[in-house]
């Protein structure tokens, strides 16, 4: 990581017990976690590169930085998904995950925590 220029990220959205998230937020998260994925991206291959050179793999170093790239990748899959859903953006997010919910949501699909009371 050495090297790059990084810009300062915005702050993650703090648990909101349920409060509604506004376009922006959602367009912020959503920035930060595409700049996010590009880095993990680019610093996996960087990571195989530098082992297929010296010809001495870690599968385990391999399998740690790809868990996290996919935990990012599906993070941002769900709030493509959001956006999609309700061009208005989220409802608001779970209270006991923190997870982003659509509108008419009864169940957080991450935790399964009830929405509606």
């Amino acid at each position: 990581m050495r090297g790059r220029d990084y810009v300062a990220e915005p702050k993650p959205l703090p648990p909101g017990g349920g409060r509604s998230v506004t376009p922006d937020e959602l367009t912020d998260r959503r920035a930060r976690l595409e700049r996010e994925f590009a880095e993990l991206q680019f610093d996996l291959g960087g990571l195989a590169y530098e082992m297929a050179i010296r010809d001495h793999w870690r599968v385990d170093l391999l399998v740690r930085h790809a868990a996290r790239l996919q935990t990012v990748d599906a993070e941002l899959g769900g709030l493509e998904r959001l956006a999609r859903i309700d061009e208005g953006g989220a409802a608001g997010t779970c209270p006991n995950c923190d997870a982003l919910y659509p509108r008419g949501a009864a169940f957080c699909s991450q935790c399964a925590h009830p929405l509606m009371r």
